[in-house]
C-alpha cells in the first residue's frame, strides 16, 4: 500500500511539473482557465510566462529541471522517513 501511495503522489508531481514546463501539449480543459482560474491555461507553459520579460526568461529551461531535482529529491527524503510496516 506505501508503494502505491507513493508512486501515486510521484505522478502527480511529475504531471504537475509537466503542466508547468513548456512541453505540455494537452488542452483538457476550456480557455477559461481550470475551475475557471485565467492563470491556469490550458497550454501549460506557466514557468515561460511567469519569467517573460526577466532576466532569467532565457534560463527557464534550467530552472523546471532544477525545481523538479530538488522537488523530487524533498519527495525521496519524506519517504525515506517514513518508517515502513510489519511484513513490508
Amino acid at each position: 500500500m506505501r508503494r502505491w501511495v507513493s508512486l501515486t503522489v510521484i505522478a502527480l508531481i511529475t504531471l504537475i511539473f509537466f503542466y508547468l514546463s513548456r512541453f505540455w501539449y494537452l488542452n483538457l480543459w476550456p480557455r477559461q482557465g481550470l475551475l475557471g482560474i485565467e492563470e491556469l491555461r490550458p497550454q501549460g507553459g506557466l514557468l515561460a510566462r511567469w519569467l517573460r520579460g526577466t532576466d532569467a526568461a532565457p534560463y527557464e529551461l534550467l530552472i523546471w529541471a532544477t525545481a523538479f531535482f530538488a522537488v523530487l529529491s524533498i519527495a525521496q527524503k519524506i519517504y525515506d522517513r517514513i518508517p515502513p510496516r510489519e511484513g513490508e
